[in-house]
């Protein structure tokens, strides 16, 4: 289980096979480290404070996301590209407004 505090995040809804929700997150890194990327395993719950939304994946890690930060930047949005031409409509990105502790993390 591993703790990530991510500088700007989106939430990916794949609906093929497997449908599930899954946290698209990036990093701005510095002058040796660079920018990064990761997703999830998969969504399980979301926890709140004032300024922060703390996502559970089915691995066990959690992503420590604030409010304002909801956003696609260079370090994540080639990734979201690539989602798209492999998956096309298959995939979705929420919108920023969607209430994200009242979801339903499981779809059937």
């Amino acid at each position: 289980m591993s703790d990530y505090t991510c500088d700007n995040w989106v939430v990916i809804k794949m609906k093929g096979d497997d449908p599930h929700y899954r946290l698209l997150v990036g990093t701005s890194g510095g002058y040796l480290d660079g920018d990064s990327w990761r997703m999830n395993s998969g969504i399980t719950e979301v926890n709140e404070t004032d300024e922060y939304y703390y996502f559970k994946g089915s691995s066990g890690s959690e992503y420590r996301c604030r409010k304002e930060s909801y956003m696609l930047r260079m370090n994540n949005a080639g990734t979201w590209a690539r989602l798209q031409e492999l998956h096309g409509d298959k995939v979705e990105m929420m919108p920023e407004d969607t209430d994200w502790m009242n979801m339903d993390w499981i779809i059937s």
